[in-house]
């Protein structure tokens, strides 16, 4: 399995005891995922690449860090709800109460407050003739058409730099609050 994270941001709101999560991934954005014997490694996900499993109904997770030991939400918990457009895939998952004291789930919550987790990563499978390998330039650039969507993380090191995870609360608690709006403007709200 693969996987990238993109430009595209995630909005945690706090309602009623529950925590909505809010993700956008872009399509269409060009990254660099490395280096190797001296030409760049590029990497390009397509609009809808991700339709055929999302259009199915198929189950798929949201994780923290790539780890299924570490489940947010997925749809067959009826938690995650995936919405795609030609512009980009939209993310909605709800943490609820009972999942809001599982260790895990209290550790990203607190690194995602602090900003230590600021990516979104999606973990896929190319399906058979979903990808173009091209020479462009001094680079290798990989496009990806069509793949099967497994799961999507919030991540600490995303590969698309682009991607940052942006946190909204509707009524933030003192200190943490202050920390938080204080150290990063960009988790303001718009």
């Amino acid at each position: 399995m693969l996987w990238g994270a993109h430009l595209g941001g995630l909005e945690l709101r706090t309602e009623g005891g529950e925590t909505r999560l809010r993700a956008i991934f872009p399509y269409g954005r060009e990254t660099v995922l490395g280096v190797s014997l001296g030409r760049e490694r590029r990497e390009v996900i397509t609009a809808r690449a991700f339709a055929d499993r999302i259009e199915r109904g198929d189950d798929v997770h949201f994780l923290s860090g790539h780890d299924f030991n570490k489940p947010l939400a997925s749809r067959s918990a009826g938690t995650l709800t995936l919405t795609e457009t030609n512009e980009a895939l939209t993310v909605d998952a709800v943490i609820t109460d009972e999942m809001a004291a599982v260790s895990w789930v209290r550790d990203f919550l607190s690194a995602r407050a602090a900003g230590l987790i600021r990516g979104l990563s999606p973990g896929f499978r190319v399906r058979p003739g979903g990808e173009t390998v091209e020479q462009r330039g001094g680079a290798i650039l990989r496009t990806i058409r069509a793949a099967d969507l497994i799961e999507i993380s919030a991540v600490t090191k995303p590969a698309y730099p682009l991607a940052q995870i942006e946190a909204r609360n509707w009524q933030p608690l003192g200190d943490v609050a202050r920390r938080v709006v204080d150290r990063h403007p960009a988790l303001r709200w718009r």
